[in-house]
């Protein structure tokens, strides 16, 4: 009696594999090892891992860059105002209902338009009892930017 192999092995095909060759190398190829499974796992989230620090970076960089616009901005329109009036505004509010600007914008990093620290201009000598009002606009934020100073210095 023939073995299934001795069937298997007169049955070849055009590249000269027996059938029970192409079959057993068939069963091999149908699925992953768990060694294949686990590099392409580590590889994906080594990659993800890198992508969310690109993001976390990248969501800091854009804040960055709207409070630079901010600070311009509002400097820009309390040089304004003194250009005008001859005299810094007393709050920020001044420039707001004066007309100089539509609204105070919120500070990207305390999500708030109450805490920018203003900076009082020096007392002008030939009228001592003037109020001195906003010479300069800082950030409230006490974090680190990106470049290692801190946002309220700039």
């Amino acid at each position: 009696m023939r073995t299934l192999r001795a069937v298997f092995d007169r049955r070849r095909d055009a590249r000269g594999v027996s059938a029970y060759q192409l079959t057993n190398s068939l069963t091999y190829q149908l699925g992953f090892t768990l060694i294949e499974l686990l590099i392409v796992i580590s590889l994906i989230s080594i990659l993800a891992g890198i992508g969310m620090a690109q993001y976390k970076s990248s969501v800091v960089f854009a804040k960055e860059s709207v409070l630079k616009q901010d600070l311009f901005r509002m400097r820009d329109a309390i040089d304004q105002y003194y250009a005008d009036k001859n005299q810094y505004p007393s709050t920020l509010d001044a420039l707001v209902s004066d007309g100089y600007m539509r609204k105070i914008p919120e500070d990207p990093f305390t999500r708030s338009t109450t805490t920018w620290q203003t900076v009082p201009a020096e007392p002008d000598p030939n009228n001592p009892s003037a109020e001195a009002g906003v010479y300069d606009i800082k950030s409230g934020s006490d974090q680190t930017a990106l470049d290692g100073t801190r946002y309220s210095e700039w």
